[in-house]
């Protein structure tokens, strides 16, 4: 068992990450803006904590599994707004008027 100490600065770290993507999370949700997100970094840093998810669950890693297991849910808003930007605004590609298909 780890020291005290070590487990609390492992979960206020964790903590912090978390709660610093939430920000940016809210706006692009209510905004809809993604024009300043870069999609190749946002899709590997999505990436990159659900591969620490995995890694804090084999080593059973309590501030890893907390942390990695909540930071994708903003990070995934973030990606899906970006992505639907995106792959929608391709060039060549049409678009009814109104979004139907």
């Amino acid at each position: 068992m780890e020291p005290f100490t070590v487990s609390a600065l492992g979960h206020g770290a964790a903590s912090r990450t978390t709660l610093s993507l939430c920000p940016q999370a809210v706006k692009t949700v209510r905004s809809g803006d993604t024009s300043a997100i870069s999609l190749p970094m946002d899709g590997l840093f999505t990436l990159e904590v659900l591969l620490r998810a995995l890694h804090g669950l084999l080593k059973a890693d309590g501030p890893l599994i907390a942390a990695n297991l909540i930071i994708p849910v903003p990070a995934s808003a973030v990606l899906e707004r970006k992505l639907r930007v995106s792959l929608g605004s391709r060039p060549g590609q049409r678009h009814p008027p109104g979004g139907a298909g």
